[in-house]
């Protein structure tokens, strides 16, 4: 094998001085790289990271039949949409999900969609007037609303239930979140929600 010196010197004579560290930097990179590394599989499309840390694998927990899933940016705008319709307002009085807090997955063992987040509202530069959409959205989105789980069947559409926090604690679920869910998210068991809430 070619050391790295040798390689180096090799270059220099063929390629312009410009480009030689450039080449030789290629060059050694190719060389340190390993044949044994496996190729990754993109996820699908569809199923859709994400923002948050637990979402960055597809994969079941062990001993778990819930799948972690990626949060798309199509899943977002689904979620902010059914937060927004269980309220009776307007979508755009959302700006998104906060960074960091949102949660995907999929139950097989009942086939049921999985999701938690938290859902930021707008913030316009002049207080909203109250009764508009932008109010309500402020307004929800405090103690008790100021996290959100959401459950859908395959084939069915996202419903929103209010999991934050207001009374000291415990503060019961309102849902229960299954144990392999709650697994692949990283939560604890019986959790339903993140730490922080």
């Amino acid at each position: 094998m070619t050391s790295p010196t040798m390689l180096r010197r090799s270059l220099a004579r063929v390629v312009p001085l410009g480009a030689t560290l450039t080449v030789a930097a290629l060059a050694l990179a190719g060389c340190s790289s390993s044949s044994s590394s496996t190729p990754t599989s993109a996820a699908p499309a569809t199923t859709a990271p994400t923002s948050v840390p637990s979402s960055s694998t597809s994969a079941a927990a062990p001993g778990s039949t819930a799948q972690n899933l990626p949060v798309t940016d199509a899943v977002r705008s689904e979620l902010v949409a059914a937060r927004a319709a269980s309220l009776g307002i307007a979508p755009s009085s959302y700006t998104g999900l906060t960074p960091g807090d949102t949660y995907y997955a999929y139950d097989p063992s009942t086939g049921t969609y999985w999701a938690a987040a938290q859902v930021q509202p707008q913030v316009p530069s002049t207080p909203a007037a109250p009764g508009t959409d932008i109010y309500k959205a402020q307004v929800s989105s405090q103690d008790d609303g100021s996290y959100v789980l959401f459950m859908k069947t395959s084939g069915g559409t996202w419903t929103a239930t209010n999991d934050g926090t207001s009374g000291p604690p415990p503060v019961p679920c309102p849902v229960a979140v299954p144990a392999a869910v709650a697994q692949v998210w990283g939560w604890p068991s019986g959790a339903c929600r993140p730490a922080r809430y």
